[in-house]
């Protein structure tokens, strides 16, 4: 496989997981993000205050798991790999390697999720920028 072709993959998967995880957490989180729009959404989530009311852990809970989580960045991580890979342009190993490492954590510990294919997504881009043999294309 070309090094397009695994950063290509590998950006998919990144972008499938970021934009799944925020889609499905919207879904199971929905009937709060309906009171934030029904309330007002300006400080629905107070950073001080504690959880001492459950309507306060139900909020801080969807904000962290959709809009406050890594779904986006990852997804826009993904993006960019894409962007990059299309004008050739090399993916450190390092950038695979956080990536692998971080989902491996997480699929370890949170068990069974898809943690496991954004390790398969770090891995590919550590594959890419290994340096080509002599002799190939």
């Amino acid at each position: 496989m070309n090094r397009r072709r695994l950063l290509q993959t590998a950006s998919g998967i990144l972008v499938f997981l970021g934009t799944g995880h925020l889609v499905l957490a919207s879904f199971i989180t929905s009937e709060t993000l309906t009171n934030w729009v029904d309330n007002g959404v300006w400080a629905a989530v107070p950073l001080v205050g504690g959880f001492a009311e459950p309507s306060a852990a139900r909020n801080a809970l969807a904000f962290w798991a959709g809009l406050g989580s890594f779904a986006v960045p990852l997804a826009a991580l993904g993006l960019l790999v894409w962007h990059l890979a299309s004008r050739s342009i090399a993916i450190p190993a390092f950038v695979g390697w956080i990536i692998a490492i971080w989902c491996l954590a997480g699929a370890l510990i949170l068990v069974p999720s898809p943690f496991i294919l954004g390790a398969a997504a770090g891995f590919l881009v550590v594959l890419a920028a290994r340096p080509a043999r002599v002799g190939s294309a």
